[in-house]
């Protein structure tokens, strides 16, 4: 099969791989259709030391079972599903209190010889707690949203559950990336009253608006927190999503959040050290947030995205070929385009 490998900062190249194959009674073998590009892909994009061996990239993906373990139960070959970004047993004790990412059977695509979802196969190990089965056709409308369950959209879902978000709220959301314009989907749904979205790139912010956003802040900063406490009417907001993962940007959510808010990073933090001492404690505001745990979300949100109340595959806005894959890179990179869509 053929797959995107990286080598190193700004090499991606694909590649022929060997096929999947089952190894544990356990694992099912997944034909991919779409996949994407992550935010989060970027930032090994950007800073991947080099290496003489490529490692496989991809964690977003919906596809066709083609084979699976003996051990596998609730899918046979020929079911479309869909895959969140790690894979679980979800029956451990970790995934049966909602922390899948911390599965004790679980793992991340690409690494410790498990493919990349960035390819034309892939063995998903733990198959049966893992995949979710769909009811949409192979050629569906639908298929865009759907895919966007792998990650993103129960992403800026984790990013209003942890905040606390609840009908009425005033919320700020700071990044209009795709995670940024899902949390505002998210806010919404939970009955979010004001949504602010920081963000400056017009289209990313007009969509966000489409999404439910009714205020955006361009400014940065101090600047931008001022702007976004004047909003809320003076005193700050009480939820702040996070969605880009600089110091910067914890920064303005400390700024802009009010006394007793709470702030849920989402963005993976490029920062060990952070404004976090007294005068955080003494503001009373909860830090809060991590990584999702997407497959305990996505039943939640299945229904909603089969039903057309929410339409977050709308954040794709380019679509690329599996050889076109170092050029979704470089697009995403270059801030040309909000999601790039893998189409195999």
């Amino acid at each position: 099969m053929r797959a995107a490998m990286m080598y190193g900062a700004g090499d991606v190249r694909i590649e022929d791989r060997p096929d999947p194959k089952i190894q544990q009674s356990t694992d099912a073998v997944v034909r991919v259709v779409l996949s994407c590009v992550c935010g989060s892909d970027l930032w090994p994009y950007k800073s991947m030391p080099v290496a003489g061996t490529g490692r496989p990239m991809g964690h977003e993906f919906l596809g066709v079972v083609e084979e699976i373990g003996s051990a596998v139960s609730g899918l046979q070959a020929g079911d479309l599903v869909v895959a969140p970004f790690t894979y679980c047993d979800n029956t451990c004790d970790y995934c049966a209190r909602g922390l899948h990412m911390s599965c004790r059977n679980g793992g991340r695509y690409g690494f410790d010889g498990v493919d990349g979802g960035q390819g034309e196969a892939v063995r998903v190990p733990q198959a049966a707690g893992t995949l979710v089965k769909l009811t949409a056709g192979a050629d569906s409308a639908l298929l865009l949203s759907l895919l966007t369950l792998s990650d993103v959209m129960g992403t800026g879902h984790h990013g209003a559950v942890t905040a606390g978000v609840r009908r009425g709220d005033s919320v700020l959301v700071i990044g209009d990336g795709a995670v940024g314009l899902c949390a505002v989907i998210a806010a919404k749904r939970l009955g979010a009253e004001q949504i602010i979205l920081m963000g400056r790139h017009t289209a990313r912010t007009d969509l966000g608006r489409e999404f439910g956003a009714t205020d955006v802040v361009a400014e940065r900063g101090e600047e931008g927190a001022s702007r976004v406490r004047d909003l809320a009417g003076g005193d700050g907001v009480r939820k702040v999503i996070e969605a880009v993962g600089t110091r910067q940007t914890l920064e303005t959510a400390l700024a802009a959040v009010d006394d007793g808010g709470t702030i849920s990073r989402l963005g993976v933090p490029q920062y060990e050290d952070g404004p976090v001492g007294p005068s955080m404690i003494m503001r009373n505001i909860t830090l809060t947030g991590g990584a999702s745990h997407a497959r305990a979300y996505i039943e939640q949100l299945l229904p909603d995205v089969l039903d057309g109340t929410i339409n977050p595959g709308r954040v794709f806005d380019q679509g690329f070929s599996l050889d076109q894959v170092p050029q979704a890179y470089q697009a995403m990179a270059d801030r040309r385009v909000l999601k790039a869509l893998i189409t195999l």
